[in-house]
């Protein structure tokens, strides 16, 4: 086989990438995960945190007024313990669906939905020591591992640049009043915070057409794998003749049930059997209704005598009429002249029946090309060998 079929060159079909998808693979950018958890974390706190602080402050007010009652009634303190417990929950259960909500749709939006339990089954070539190390060094990772510096590297250089150039201002806070200093400080968070969402952001545009791009990369195909894939799609043809065989004897039996239907059947004369039909009003040609070989045609002449159809023995006929037509099909051109003949005498036996001419002689010898008498093409190969 040449080489260079197994070089992996051609993108994945539409069948790989079907495949990939049920084995859950999908294309996935984590950095894309790292912007939705972050920035939808960011802006939570920053709609929630006012509310959730001051129902904070009213139930800490609460928890924190004593009187003689409660002196006296020591087990409310628990019951108010308990009270603050829940809160902190809630707010917490909030944030965090608020959280989980991104994170799956930033996944979703990445690779689309894939339902699939393979990636969590038990997989013992994952702790092949060979295996880690080829991981170690494949294009993917070397991808990640060079990303990841780049991030770190600018991650760095804007938190820096924006430390640098605000530390005067925080250390100047500690002179202002305590609710300006908190809001100021909060302000400079939320302005460092948007700055570092910024670069996530721009990295996350840039991951997600990358991973991408390597999802594509390590589901290309060599040319082998194409033929293979188009060979299993089209079936084995060995396998498909066999099925189709076994389609053509089903129809056949099938097709006795239409034997009383038949103008005459004609036989070779017991191996094939064919019942034909013609109606001058609707059809073009003479139809083939019904044909068999071995016990079907036994069959299909059992019917016919049952129901006063017509049987002769026309051994050239009845071969290429089973060889060349479809039950339910016209019959070939070649054999129109033959078959005209067969039907010219079977409406001048019917006639005479009737009583409306004389029975004619003998049954005909019709005329049929050898090049369409399957026996012919054989006796003819075994001359020429």
């Amino acid at each position: 086989m040449d080489s260079s079929s197994q070089d992996k060159n051609l993108p994945a079909t539409e069948r790989k990438l079907q495949q990939a998808r049920k084995d859950g693979q999908a294309s996935r950018s984590k950095d894309l995960s790292h912007l939705a958890v972050l920035g939808t974390g960011s802006v939570a706190l920053l709609v929630l945190a006012p509310v959730f602080l001051d129902r904070f402050k009213l139930a800490l007010a609460q928890q924190l007024s004593f009187n003689a009652k409660t002196l006296a009634q020591n087990g409310s303190m628990l019951d108010r313990l308990q009270d603050m417990v829940v809160l902190g929950m809630l707010g917490s259960a909030v944030f965090a669906a608020i959280v989980l909500f991104a994170a799956i749709g930033s996944t979703v939006a990445a690779g689309g939905w894939v339902t699939s339990l393979k990636p969590i089954m038990p997989d013992f070539s994952r702790i092949n020591p060979l295996a880690g190390i080829g991981r170690l060094f494949s294009k993917e990772q070397v991808t990640d591992i060079a990303k990841l510096l780049v991030i770190t590297s600018v991650l760095i250089a804007v938190a820096w640049s924006y430390l640098s150039n605000s530390l005067s201002m925080v250390a100047q806070l500690v002179l202002q009043p305590s609710p300006a200093a908190i809001r100021q400080l909060a302000e400079w968070i939320t302005s460092g915070m948007a700055m570092l969402l910024l670069v996530v952001f721009a990295v996350a545009a840039v991951d997600v057409p990358l991973q991408t791009f390597l999802m594509k990369s390590r589901l290309k195909m060599s040319h082998q794998e194409v033929k293979q894939e188009h060979k299993e799609s089209d079936g084995n043809p060995q396998m498909k003749g066999k099925m189709r065989a076994r389609a053509r004897e089903i129809a056949q039996r099938t097709s006795v049930s239409a034997v009383p239907k038949a103008d005459f059947v004609l036989m070779n004369p017991t191996h094939f059997a064919v019942a034909l039909k013609y109606d001058e009003k609707t059809m073009r040609a003479p139809q083939v209704i019904a044909k068999g070989a071995d016990l079907v045609a036994m069959k299909i002449r059992d019917m016919a005598r049952e129901h006063a159809v017509p049987v002769f023995q026309s051994p050239m006929l009845a071969r290429a009429l089973y060889a060349h037509a479809e039950i339910n099909g016209e019959i070939p051109s070649a054999l129109y002249t033959a078959v005209a003949q067969v039907l010219a005498y079977v409406y001048r036996v019917k006639a005479a029946m009737r009583g409306e001419g004389q029975m004619p002689d003998s049954f005909p010898q019709p005329d049929v090309p050898p090049e369409l008498d399957p026996l012919s093409k054989v006796v003819l190969a075994e001359e020429a060998q």
